[in-house]
């Protein structure tokens, strides 16, 4: 058994995974560690990221370039273009980003799962009663990103962001582990509401972009300020920003999770279920079916 396999077993032990993760100065380790992957240096770049390859599968076979100056710039690296096509059915929503699919389904009376037997409600997590109502009795999938996927997010449908959120909060790890032990731990992280604006239909979609452990800071493009655990501005931040399905909306700075919230008439499609893997542009959710775009017929040709 080689160093990287002993490693990964010791991870995988439930106790002593939670207590690396969580049991530590995490607001101070998460500061520093921002700090850290910042350091522009090329031989320190690469023994960290070999360090990192021992707990993770990295794979830069798809990313725009591979070599580094920095972990900041491995973490929030771009991908080749065409990399993640998008669904061809213009009505579907897509996938924003990289994930594992976690708790997923109906929203019921107001309460989602971010494990089995951990609920926690709309009104907690999105910081108000008023935030929450249209996403009642709707749909929801919970998107995890692990520290090595690509971290940069993605509009599920041509729309326009209206608003974001940001509420600050604590930076446990939303690994499964994490999950099944803390309560409403979604709703203690820092993270930010992002609304969107559907242009079919009007209605509006909510991704929830939880930040975690390490590196919690949000960049968002329609946004001029990181959202960070450092930054003291206004709560609810206004914006008009149009966006085309698939286009980029911003990124982590390390792995975390998107939480998407559709309104009642909007379903999962098919195949998206708890433990799956899927990748940004996949189908994801489609509309009420009075919504959806029938395949065009063509016209028999005369004889």
């Amino acid at each position: 058994m080689n160093t990287r396999q002993i490693i990964a077993r010791l991870v995988r032990q439930e106790d002593l995974n939670f207590l690396l993760t969580n049991r530590i100065p995490r607001l101070q380790v998460t500061r520093f560690m921002g700090w850290f992957s910042r350091i522009e240096h090329p031989l320190l770049c690469r023994l960290s990221m070999a360090i990192w390859r021992l707990f993770t599968e990295l794979d830069l076979s798809d990313a725009k370039k591979t070599s580094f100056r920095s972990l900041h710039e491995c973490f929030t690296r771009e991908l080749k273009p065409g990399a993640r096509p998008l669904d061809p059915d213009p009505a579907v929503l897509v996938s924003p980003c990289d994930a594992i699919v976690g708790a997923c389904g109906r929203v019921e009376a107001g309460q989602v799962l971010q494990a089995k037997g951990f609920p926690y409600t709309l009104e907690e997590l999105f910081g108000t009663a008023d935030g929450a109502i249209p996403y009642r009795d709707g749909s929801y999938v919970t998107l995890r990103l692990t520290s090595a996927m690509y971290h940069r997010f993605h509009a599920l449908a041509d729309g326009r962001v209206e608003q974001v959120d940001y509420l600050s909060g604590d930076t446990w790890n939303v690994n499964p582990i994490a999950l099944q032990r803390i309560e409403r731990l979604f709703c203690r992280n820092e993270r930010a509401v992002i609304s969107l604006r559907l242009r079919a239909g009007g209605q509006t979609v909510a991704l929830v972009a939880v930040a975690a452990v390490l590196v919690a800071s949000i960049r968002l493009h329609c946004l001029d300020v990181l959202l960070s655990l450092r930054y003291r501005g206004p709560h609810r931040l206004r914006c008009a920003a149009d966006c085309a399905r698939g286009q980029e909306l911003g990124w982590f700075e390390h792995g975390s999770t998107i939480i998407v919230f559709a309104p009642p008439g909007f379903a999962l499609c098919d195949g998206v279920i708890t433990g799956t893997r899927i990748r940004m542009g996949q189908r994801l959710m489609h509309p009420p079916s009075s919504e959806r775009h029938p395949p065009a017929v063509q016209s028999a040709s005369p004889s």
